[in-house]
Order: C-alpha cells, then structure tokens, then sequence
C-alpha cells in the first residue's frame, strides 16, 4: 500500500453513546464493535444495534468476532446490520466468506506460525477473498493488549501479488501511531487501548491526538 496518502482510521471497542460521537467528531472512519464474550469492551448485539443507530452516514460500523458460532454472527448481521465482519480468531477462509458481507482477517503477528515474514504471508494467502487484513500483536485476550508487534515482518505480505489493503493494530497510540505509519504505509490504522482511559472507556482527549498524529503521517507520506 506505498501509493496510500490518506491512511484510513478505525477505533475499536466503542461501548458508550458518547464515545461514540466523540470517535466520529475526532475523524474516525470505521468503528468496531467487539463480540467475544471474554473482552471487557464487549457488547450484547441489541446494544451494539442502538449505538450504530448514532452513527452519521459515511462513518461504517465493523462487528469483530472470534471464532464464532454461525448463528452468533448471523443474529449480529440481523440486529445491527454491520458494514463489515472482522474475525480474529481461527476462522477458516470458508467460513469468512460465506455471510455476503465483506471482511477483515486478523492475524496475530507472533503467534505460532505467524512469527517469522515467511509464514505470515503463506497464513494470509489464504484469506484472498478478504477485503483487508488485520495485523495485531500476539496475546491471549485477542488484541486490545495494548502491545505492538516487529513490523518488519509484514515484508513478505507486501511482496504477496494478492496482497489486499494491510489494516496495522498492535499497541498504536498518539505517540507511535505517525512513525508506523511512515514505517509501514498501511491503508489503515486500528486503534482501541491506546485512546482508552480504562478499558472500553474512550478518552476524547486521546482520541483527537490520535487523529491528529495520523493526519501528520498522511501529510509526510503525501510529500
């Protein structure tokens, strides 16, 4: 994604109504509304419902899953109708694919298999039918660790001919977020922890500088 001059912004984990206008009035893009069960930023699909009903047009709405049942994320598309599916977990290619929605793979750079840029990039050749891939750091609570990952190892993704738009997460907040930009040249960034107070709590404050520094990312890419 070399040629992108305007990195795309996505914040996750939007609990609360008046976060949620504060991700949109800081200049989010896309925001995540999370469906594991063990996150402390997860959401019941009737809640998550009423808060996409907040969301102005433009800003789409990701419902993020791990290894879920079918049924679990055919009810999520029912009630809240989601732009796009986001799976983190083990899903395999088949099952991504099978809802009619477009969506995202996260891949939790680190992990077993996806800890050298060789594997990494035979892991995401699978998931061609994805409309872009996630990279997330590696823990056991499925991302909102708050850690970062080697970026140097998304080099074998970027060199894949089916390579779709790279999404980086893993520990980005205002004070990193503009050098992985420069670093890495993703389409897009996602955010959780990094503009949090407490877990699921967004800070407004954190969430402006946030924007703020990838807009002087985008800027320095730009020329």
């Amino acid at each position: 994604m070399s040629n992108n001059k305007r990195t795309r912004i996505k914040i996750c984990g939007i609990t609360r109504e008046e976060d949620l206008l504060c991700a949109v009035a800081a200049g989010a893009d896309a925001l995540g509304f999370v469906f594991h069960p063990s996150s402390k930023r997860c959401v019941s699909p009737s809640r998550a419902s009423e808060l996409c009903a907040a969301l102005p047009p433009f800003v789409t709405s990701v419902a993020l899953f791990v290894n879920p049942e079918r049924s679990f994320v055919n009810e999520v598309i029912n009630k809240m109708s989601p732009s796009t599916l986001q799976f983190h977990g083990d899903e395999a290619p088949d099952f991504c694919s099978s809802f009619g929605r477009p969506y995202l793979k996260a891949f939790r750079v680190g992990a077993p298999g996806l800890d050298t840029s060789a594997g990494l990039a035979l892991r995401c050749a699978d998931y061609g039918s994805a409309c872009g891939w996630l990279f997330d750091s590696y823990s056991p609570l499925f991302g909102g660790s708050g850690h970062g990952f080697d970026h140097g190892l998304l080099g074998g993704v970027k060199q894949l001919r089916e390579a779709q738009p790279i999404i980086l997460s893993g520990g980005l907040s205002a004070l990193n977020v503009q050098a992985a930009i420069e670093a890495t040249h993703p389409w897009a960034v996602d955010v959780s922890s990094g503009v949090e107070s407490s877990p699921g709590i967004k800070s407004a404050e954190k969430m402006l500088e946030f924007v703020s520094a990838v807009s002087k990312a985008r800027l320095k890419i730009a020329f």
